[in-house]
């Protein structure tokens, strides 16, 4: 048998690692050049990152039918060209910003008095323009997940397919993990727009190898007999050939409005909705978090070893999660759909470690602690996310998988705008008030970041009694 659906799937690795790199680009040059260059509060960082996560809800509603429409080759070579152009863009603010205020460069910005109005020009025209960029990166990054779930389902069984995501999906905290230690360098040593345009160009060559390797699996030469009547092993024909002459394109699709009235729907809205806005968190905001609390900023080693190693603990335990419903499966003969959701129930414990991370870290006054046990929580949430995505799959005929991605990460979206924008308002009220903001024992800013952190350790449980409350037993979708 033939296995080129892992290399696709490691493909799917490789896109997923890009698209979280293009998004940390942001929050790695925030603290130490944007900030200061453009006269930034969190609150304006906040409605930034809200913004991203509103639009990039927005675009997700249609991006799944886009996929489906397109098909997986296309669709996905649009998606990730858009994004990288995106993704460069930013680079042209800060010269957007002098020309369209009349000033200078980056020094005349910087030099600007604090809180006066040309300040305040300088700030408010940044942030639209940043606003415009991170606009064209979340409608490009928007076809990334409904793409890579397509081909997962296309590629792989029903048993394989929360592994494959794991992998795939894996990409997210491998990003996030060579992000620290690619992108403080490349802004220190060349400037913070040489960043954005180095890691933005990367999906450009990504284009190239997937115009070349994809190919849908009957169609494909590199999957031989074998490997194809794998992949369709769940189907209930007896003869896979009578299958492979199909082609997922021609199964009746469901009508977009039909979508929201299955229940099966609803379970994976809601898994999206309570949880997205968690990761996203701690994947814009753990940089500054370490800054402020802990004086590391991304720049120092401090900093980005503390990055690396909370995103290390992510990686490494997330590919495990994916795994986890395989062995349900195999060795305790549960259906894929209740594997998914025992794994889901594990992992849902695991982000009560955040509940811990600022008591510990300001008790102890020592950074590694947060950042150990916001790892912890970053992993149960990246297991939990594989698993959520691949109950889609049991569910769901192949024709509308993306369609469904794609309104489930509408609702993660949603989730997290309100988060960031909570957050942002949050920590710059808690700053400016000081020993006045008060929450269980912290104060001040500190007592803002223990706000969220509450939030964050308990928001898988909560969506997990409510998926199963929708969706108790395995009930695929029938047409």
């Amino acid at each position: 048998m033939t296995n080129w659906r892992w290399w696709l799937c490691s493909l799917l690795f490789v896109a997923t690692t890009v698209n979280y790199l293009d998004r940390q680009v942001l929050s790695l040059t925030y603290e130490e050049f944007i900030k200061p260059e453009f006269h930034w509060t969190d609150a304006n960082y906040g409605t930034i990152t809200s913004f991203f996560s509103i639009f990039y809800a927005i675009c997700c509603l249609f991006a799944g039918k886009f996929i489906d429409w397109m098909g997986t080759k296309k669709g996905y070579l649009i998606a990730i060209g858009v994004w990288s152009a995106g993704a460069c863009l930013h680079a042209l603010c800060g010269w957007g910003t002098a020309l369209l205020t009349g000033l200078g460069g980056a020094e005349a910005l910087a030099a600007l008095e604090v809180g006066s109005n040309v300040a305040l020009a300088v700030s408010t025209t940044s942030v639209y323009l940043f606003l415009l960029c991170r606009g064209i990166l979340a409608l490009g990054e928007s076809g990334n997940f409904p793409a890579a779930i397509k081909v997962t389902a296309e590629y792989f069984p029903k048993k394989d397919r929360a592994f494959a995501t794991s992998i795939f999906n894996a990409g997210a905290s491998v990003g996030a993990l060579a992000a620290p230690l690619l992108i403080p360098p490349l802004a220190v040593k060349f400037g913070w727009e040489w960043a954005f345009i180095i890691i933005g160009g990367l999906g450009f060559i990504w284009m190239f190898f997937w115009a070349f390797m994809y190919e849908k699996p009957e169609k494909s030469a590199r999957v031989n007999e074998a490997e194809l009547a794998y992949i369709h092993q769940d189907d209930e024909k007896d003869c896979h050939s009578e299958r492979s002459e199909e082609s997922s394109s021609d199964e009746p699709s469901i009508p977009f409005i039909q979508c929201l009235k299955y229940r099966q729907t609803w379970a994976f809205i809601t898994g999206k909705f309570f949880t997205d806005g968690v990761w996203w968190f701690f994947l814009f905001w753990a940089p500054s978090y370490f800054s402020n609390q802990f004086g590391a900023p991304a720049t120092s080693p401090l900093g980005q070893a503390l990055i690396f190693t909370l995103y290390a603990i992510v990686t490494v335990v997330s590919i495990v999660g994916g795994y986890l419903p395989k062995i349900f499966v195999e060795k305790k003969g549960m259906n894929p759909y209740a594997g998914r959701m025992l794994a889901m129930l594990i992992f849902a414990f695991f982000p009560i470690a955040a509940l811990f991370a600022q008591p510990l870290g300001i008790n102890l006054n020592s950074a590694w602690w947060p950042a150990i046990l916001i790892g912890l929580a970053g992993a149960g949430h990246q297991a939990w996310s594989a698993n959520l995505y691949s109950t889609i799959g049991d569910m769901f005929p192949k024709s509308t998988i993306a369609s469904i991605t794609g309104i489930g990460t509408t609702a993660g979206g949603i989730g997290s705008m309100i988060i960031q924008k909570v957050a942002g308002n949050l920590f710059t009220h808690a700053e400016e008030a000081g020993a006045a903001f008060q929450f269980l024992g912290f104060e001040g800013k500190p007592a803002g970041y223990f706000v969220m952190f509450c939030y964050c350790g308990v928001a898988y449980l909560i969506a997990w009694v409510i998926m199963k409350s929708l969706v108790p037993k395995y009930k695929p979708i029938e047409l």
